[in-house]
């Protein structure tokens, strides 16, 4: 299936309506030619009520991370953005609930099979770690610690919401060691990208 039909198919979803508390919105982002995958959590509140993917204070630091401005990260011939899941799970005791399974053992294969020219994956958060990475680290932290193990084309990253801004500050190291990888890998993804459109 093409990536066109594929998008159409997942914007009319409603396999978890039943099930989602807020209605049914999926909310993506994604182009045959895009180079960096961002492979989230799902939408919240904010992304959900806009229709626009990390328009919300977690948007603004994962984009300080990658050190990219707006028009780059909501361009979808540079960048796709295919969280575990498309809309928005709802609220619960600790935060927002975890992404619905059913959506990527739904669509999840079919749609990185559609985005060939991926260069780079930003796997940000638990679930996506349990999706995309090879092997994990007994928690979230030692997995994103020991991000030189796994090969360049994945970076495992924490969520960048404001609730863990306490992590944050517990572990320096991010900033200091991991964000420049994280600009330098972001940047040469966004180069093959001009590289393959000139070889074309």
């Amino acid at each position: 299936m093409s990536l066109d039909a594929l998008l159409k198919q997942i914007r009319t979803c409603t396999l978890c309506a039943e099930t989602l508390e807020h209605g049914v919105r999926p909310v993506i982002q994604a182009s045959t030619t895009a180079t960096i995958l961002v492979a989230g959590q799902a939408p919240g509140a904010k992304v959900h009520a806009s229709g626009l993917p990390f328009d919300d204070p977690s948007g603004d630091r994962l984009r300080q991370w990658m050190g990219i401005d707006h028009k780059t990260f909501y361009d979808p011939a540079a960048v796709a953005l295919l969280p575990m899941a498309f809309c928005y799970p709802g609220r619960g005791k600790s935060g927002d609930l975890p992404p619905m399974p059913l959506c990527a053992s739904t669509w999840r294969k079919h749609l990185l099979a559609a985005v060939p020219r991926i260069r780079l994956t930003l796997v940000i958060g638990q679930y996506a770690h349990q999706w995309h990475l090879p092997r994990r680290e007994k928690t979230l932290t030692e997995t994103v610690k020991r991000w030189s193990s796994y090969p360049p084309d994945l970076l495992p990253l924490p969520h960048p919401s404001p609730r863990n801004n306490i992590w944050l500050a517990k572990n320096h190291w991010f900033q200091k060691d991991l964000v420049p990888v994280i600009r330098k890998r972001v940047k040469q993804a966004l180069k093959s990208k001009l590289s393959d459109h000139h070889g074309e």
